[in-house]
């Protein structure tokens, strides 16, 4: 049984990178390190999985609290010769009275095969050197996200002891497997005591098998029996992939110390916004490109399928539309290239509510953004752009790189692959990335364009209270008709409705037939016409009474338009809807749509227990109770809403 140790590297005589150097690569990135964790490990992922193997990569979080059972291994083991805390704080994080660990795993890849020795040429894969060994190898993935030179930093830096143990089963040149377990630590280089007098380290640690000149890992039986010893789980018959343990994870957002569950949720949900490119089944497939698992203490954590969140849903849409025979191809003119495709789609939504993954990935309250990816399709980040015009109007879009391009994007990249910077970049490369925002805000401003803009004010009045011409579409009935609501949202006012030019009001008819009939040649009067029967009294008359503005709501997965209202008068009476759109920026009231154009719908009544009575005319006595009238409004066009009541006669 070999005893694996630890192995300081001192600087060479030609000189080495210091692990400050290293840890410093991602530089000072806007997002947290939880959320480049999810990014740069599932992108890493990604480019490591089997090719044409037919299966998606499954990918796992694991973050647990080390129990007595382990506990004493992890110390035992990891703690032989490790070097002192003022150069490494392994011992603080394992001696500490409560140990965590945060494991990345991944299975359906390739694992971290290649040789062990940084200094051996292959033609193969050098997955191993270039996470354990090596800083800044080139990606040598066709359609790859990054490369383990700089993703690997995020790991190092979201750990409090600055160590890592990775644990990794890969395929070898003979076609057989071969397992590996190996500790690296990334901390700050230092001066001290060696035999031949004071002498410099880069800081860099690794712990593994010692007996040869240069420390190894651990393989196959040694691998498997450490590992089980540390409560990892081992590898099944022919599978292959990469466990990355992150020893003492610091569990920070906003530099507010997350619960382990809370973290465990927040990166489920960044995984949403983070990856859902992968999460979608695309046409074609039975499964999407990877499975996603966050478990906090072996119980697992919701992750939030794309279809399922409003503002995703937006994305995916878009997506689909991108890579189906709508999307639009973007091209520069001079010098002529093609950039990539891209899919807009817009909505009628009220404001989402943000959340901390989507604050984080920049989206929210209102959707109005455009995702951008490369053929990886992995998320690079959320373009905002301008703003619509009302606020419960949203748009989302998907913008992919051509495949021609994909080295011109991935170079206006900054180590953490969440921008694209045409700074950085020389002409003409750096007049592609440039053109590519130009083309994407005038596809916006088209689809804004061609949808108008809304009047000003649209949004604090009634959008779907209909005016006082609805009075006349009531013939012969008592009733109310609809108006527009101009009050604040609660008001219960309803606005005055006059009588038609040319018509008599019912209530100057009632007032005329109370007084007495006419008749041809003069009028009787109370005092000297014949005797009249008493005056019955009269039923109230049905009317609306609309509580506060319209609002849009969810139902069932989709935004619909509400009106709430009462119908006060308490008698039995019938209701109606009358529907109508305005185009935003024109102003004008369609009665009559365009052939084949989409036209609200009433879904229908919902009574104060939640009812919904799917009819297009209700009965229903008056009273106190509050109603709500459910629409479906029509894409890209302003809904007005008229209820009006009338009396049921009793037959």
């Amino acid at each position: 049984m070999i005893a694996p140790a630890w192995y300081s590297q001192p600087y060479p005589a030609e000189g080495a990178s210091a692990a400050e150097g290293i840890r410093n690569q991602l530089g000072r990135p806007e997002l947290d390190l939880l959320t480049i964790l999810v990014r740069e490990s599932a992108q890493n992922s990604w480019d490591a999985r089997v090719a044409d193997s037919g299966t998606p990569v499954d990918y796992r979080i694991d973050l647990w609290t080390v129990g007595p059972a382990h506990l004493g291994n992890w110390r035992d083991l990891l703690l032989n010769g490790a070097p002192a805390g003022v150069h490494l704080p392994l011992r603080e994080s394992l001696r500490g009275n409560v140990v965590r660990m945060l494991a990345v795993s991944d299975r359906g890849t390739n694992g971290l095969g290649g040789p062990t020795r940084a200094d051996k040429v292959v033609d193969g894969a050098r997955d191993f050197v270039s996470f354990v060994r090596n800083i800044g190898e080139p990606r040598d993935t066709i359609r790859g996200g990054g490369t383990y030179g700089f993703g690997k930093a995020i790991f190092y830096l979201l750990s409090a002891a600055g160590t890592v143990l990775l644990y990794t089963r890969c395929r070898t040149g003979s076609g057989g497997y071969e397992t590996r377990l190996m500790a690296c630590a990334m901390w700050r280089s230092y001066f001290s005591d060696d035999q031949g007098g004071e002498r410099r380290f880069t800081g860099r640690h690794w712990w593994g098998d010692m007996s040869g000149e240069i420390v190894e890992p651990l393989v196959d039986a040694e691998a498997d029996a450490v590992a089980h010893r540390l409560g990892l789980r081992k590898f099944a018959a022919g599978e292959t992939g990469t466990t990355v343990v992150v020893i003492d994870p610091v569990l920070n957002r906003d530099e507010v110390t997350l619960t382990p569950t809370a973290a465990a949720d927040y990166m489920a949900e960044s995984i949403a916004w983070q990856l859902w490119p992968k999460m979608i089944v695309a046409a074609g497939d039975d499964l999407p490109a990877i499975r996603f698992t966050v478990a906090c203490d072996g119980v697992e954590r919701e992750v939030p399928d794309p279809r399922g969140v409003r503002a995703l849903r937006m994305f995916v849409d878009a997506y689909e539309q991108m890579s189906g025979p709508d999307g639009q191809e973007l091209v520069c003119l001079k010098p002529s290239k093609p950039l990539g495709r891209l899919g807009l789609v817009t909505r009628t939504m009220p404001p989402m509510e943000a959340t901390l993954a989507s604050n984080m990935a920049g989206v929210g309250p209102m959707v109005h953004h455009v995702c951008l990816m490369r053929p990886a399709e992995l998320v690079v980040t959320y373009w905002a752009g301008p703003k619509p015009p009302s606020e419960y109007q949203g748009y989302a879009g998907v913008f992919r790189s051509h495949d021609v391009m994909d080295d011109v994007y991935a170079k206006a990249e900054p180590p953490t692959h969440d921008a694209w910077n045409h700074q950085s970049l020389e002409y003409p490369e750096s007049t592609y990335v440039r053109t590519t925002f130009r083309r994407i805000r005038e596809a916006v401003d088209g689809l804004l364009g061609l949808r108008g803009t809304a009047r000003s004010g649209a949004a604090k009045i009634a959008l779907g209270a209909a005016s006082s011409m609805f009075s006349g579409l009531v013939g012969g009935t008592w009733g109310t008709g609809g108006a527009t609501d101009y009050g604040k949202p609660g008001s219960t006012a309803v606005a005055a409705r006059p009588g038609r030019r040319g018509e008599e009001s019912k209530v100057e008819a009632a007032r005329r037939t109370e007084n007495g009939p006419t008749a041809a040649g003069g009028s009787f009067g109370p005092q000297d016409g014949p005797d009249f029967p008493p005056k019955v009294p009269q039923p109230p008359r049905p009317r609306v009474q609309y509580i506060g503005e319209p609002y849009f709501d969810e139902w069932n997965d989709a935004s619909v338009l509400v009106q709430e209202f009462r119908l006060p008068a308490p008698v039995r009476q019938r209701i109606r809807i009358d529907l109508a759109v305005v185009v935003p920026g024109v102003g004008a009231r369609e009665a009559v749509p365009p052939s084949g154009a989409p036209v609200p719908e009433l879904i229908g009544w919902e009574d104060a227990e939640g009812n919904l009575h799917t009819v297009s005319a209700l009965e229903a006595h008056g009273g106190d109770m509050v109603w709500r009238a459910l629409v479906r409004p029509a894409p890209d066009t302003m809904t007005e809403i008229g209820i009006r009541a009338e009396a049921v006669r009793n037959s």
